[in-house]
């Protein structure tokens, strides 16, 4: 059965990759270096952070920091799954295409994941600034785990229609053979690129009106009741890393086809521009969720840096203690 490619640029990019393209092993290596080290220093951060809030039962009972750990864990599997395939594709280059269409739907259910639950974070903090007195009724516990469930559905639902629509359109012979694993090679029909068209411009447009209707009720409340200048500074500082972090993630939804344009264009560099957009669009935003959520909420880095004071502590007394140590039973005097 012939497919028509989605687009002349992606199919263009999607030829530069596969067929490959001459690169040295020094930089193979490099880059693949620098992936790991990235993924497991900020996989570090994120379960120092998931233990801090398992430790502590008050994090529990507050909505916004539900909402934070969900948006860490997420982050964190979305990181583990971009760097295993951008691992795999210097390694086998092709892979089975059921083993890629599950890594690929989880990727994407991930990646989609991240604005909604900054949509939820924002409105949470809308209700708690404007409707201070609605606040425990609006935002409680149900309803937080009942809007993180309305998330994981609006989020599975595209991957899903588009692996109904292969299976529908492909022979079933085609997840059996080995191809290199990307979206636009494992999803080819031309019905899923419009699809998805649609959906990402309504679910941008809806996140990205959300978010600004709320951020500017903030800023005007916060204007309004402050007294001091140094918290309205603080106010937009939080929004313009919130504006930040949300620009970055979007950037996953047109970053296929510009990078499909510059590889065109520049076809010598096509790995060089993918390794680029892979630490500007899935790793950078890695980072400022930590910093946005652990470092500026006061209560929870409280918590978080005792945590990891006493667990450098603990290593540090376990790398002193001499080796043929071993703890003296009560009741018994060393002389």
């Amino acid at each position: 059965m012939d497919i028509m490619p989605l687009d002349p640029l992606v199919s263009n990019a999607t030829s530069v990759l596969t067929e490959g393209v001459k690169e040295s092993f020094s930089s193979i290596l490099t880059k693949n270096i620098v992936a790991m080290l990235v993924w497991l220093v900020l996989s570090i951060i994120n379960g120092s952070m998931v233990h801090t809030f398992q430790r502590h039962s008050l994090f529990y009972e507050n909505p916004r920091y539900i909402m934070f750990i969900c948006m860490v864990i997420n982050d964190a599997l979305q990181l583990t799954l971009v760097t295993a395939l951008y691992v795999i594709s210097y390694i086998f280059r092709k892979i089975h295409a059921s083993v890629c269409c599950l890594l690929i739907m989880t990727a994407i259910l991930t990646t989609r994941s991240t604005p909604l639950i900054l949509a939820g974070m924002a409105v949470e903090r809308y209700i708690s600034i404007c409707f201070p007195l609605r606040y425990s009724h609006m935002c409680n516990i149900p309803r937080t785990l009942l809007l993180i469930c309305v998330i994981v559905i609006l989020t599975i639902t595209p991957p899903i229609t588009d692996l109904l629509i292969t299976i529908v359109k492909e022979p079933p012979s085609f997840f059996h053979t080995k191809i290199f694993c990307d979206h636009s090679l494992l999803f080819r029909d031309q019905s899923i690129y419009y699809k998805n068209c649609v959906f990402d411009g309504t679910y941008l447009s809806f996140v990205a009106l959300a978010l600004l209707y709320t951020y500017c009720k903030i800023m005007m409340a916060a204007q309004a009741v402050s007294t001091s200048l140094a918290s309205v500074k603080r106010a937009r500082n939080t929004v313009l890393l919130h504006g930040v972090q949300l620009l970055l993630c979007m950037l996953a939804f047109v970053v296929p086809s510009l990078q499909a344009a510059l590889i065109s264009l520049f076809p010598q560099l096509s790995l060089e521009i993918r390794y680029i957009f892979f630490l500007l669009v899935y790793i950078i935003p890695r980072f400022l969720s930590p910093m946005i959520y652990g470092f500026r909420d006061e209560q929870f880095r409280k918590y978080w840096t005792r945590y990891l004071s006493c667990h450098e502590h603990s290593m540090t007394l376990t790398h002193l203690k001499p080796a043929g140590h071993r703890p003296s039973r009560p009741g018994v005097r060393h002389l």
